[in-house]
């Protein structure tokens, strides 16, 4: 009887307390919906970072198209997406022969007026951040004196005099973010050094869920686009518990092998991902956990008959 319980153990799925989409992403994907039944849309970059809602807007005719690109080439309604533009963007692309609908998030706009003010106030901009995401890009966009920080040695490109303000992308992890602070005031004495956190509150919610999961469960899947950065930043931090951690796009990357042994597993999702994503996602691993649970019986069954 003790190999029977040990074996017809089923697989337990845990969903984070908080996962998936984030308002601002809902709010941006509902107003490019808004636009299907309108002709030539564009949306300038990847609205979020998911390959099914990109997919969604492909067949639905919506075009993408680049901030960088030549304005001449877009005519219609262009899209800024949820990691907000520059000013000098904005501009770049209002016309009285183009619509521009603005999704940028409530939340980006925050780091953008905070990095105004510290620039206002006399600070030398720094920016903690992905180099090259496209929310960074549209901080930095006005301001090319300004410092974005990913790693440790680009802090030695920050000054050592004078006074220095820092805000950070908003999908950073806050221990990350707050090490960095903190070595820049420990190597910059000399100067007046101002943070802002800028790192919005559902990042913070799904970084502090995923932790709760990852002290009770055997696996996390984490649900997201691979080049979605708040959900890699949700990988890294299981991983730095020591949790064993996979990241799916959709149930399909799913793989019965990862199951095996497993009795409780978390499932979580960036802040781009659809929550209908995380529940098949879910629903999937449960087929699973049946499958594994059949394989068990058949393997028990046998264990009997050589008995």
């Amino acid at each position: 009887m003790k190999i029977e319980k040990e074996i017809m153990n089923r697989v337990n799925v845990h969903l984070a307390s908080h996962y998936g989409m984030c308002f601002g992403v809902r709010d941006a994907l509902a107003a490019t919906r808004s636009t299907y039944d309108e002709n030539d849309v564009t949306v300038l970059g990847q609205l979020v970072h998911n390959p099914l809602v990109s997919q969604e807007l492909t067949e639905n005719g919506i075009k993408q198209g680049d901030l960088n690109n030549s304005i001449t080439d877009i005519a219609g309604t262009v899209i800024i997406t949820a990691h907000g533009a520059s000013e000098s963007d904005l501009s770049r692309w209002a016309s009285t022969h183009r619509k521009v609908v603005d999704t940028t998030c409530p939340l980006v706009h925050k780091v953008h007026e905070s990095l105004v003010s510290l620039i206002d106030s006399g600070f030398f901009p720094v920016v903690i951040g992905k180099k090259g995401h496209a929310e960074v890009n549209g901080l930095v966009g006005d301001f090319p004196q300004a410092i974005v920080i990913e790693e440790d040695e680009d802090i030695f490109d920050v000054p050592y005099e004078g006074k220095i303000g820092i805000v950070s992308q908003t999908t950073q992890p806050i221990e990350r973010v707050d090490e960095l602070v903190e070595k820049i005031r420990s190597t910059r004495n000399a100067c007046e050094v101002r943070f802002i956190d800028t790192i919005c509150s559902p990042t913070k919610n799904r970084q502090k869920a995923v932790k709760d999961l990852s002290e009770f469960c055997d696996l996390i899947v984490v649900v997201g686009g691979s080049n979605s950065n708040n959900t890699s930043q949700l990988v890294s931090t299981v991983e730095g518990l020591g949790c064993r951690v996979v990241q799916v796009e959709k149930p399909e990357d799913l793989i019965l092998d990862w199951f095996i042994g497993a009795k409780d597993v978390g499932v979580t999702a960036g802040t781009s991902t659809l929550n209908e994503t995380v529940i098949s996602v879910s629903e999937r691993i449960k087929a699973i956990s049946e499958e594994l649970a059949v394989k068990d019986r058949e393997y028990l069954g046998k264990e009997r008959i050589l008995c």
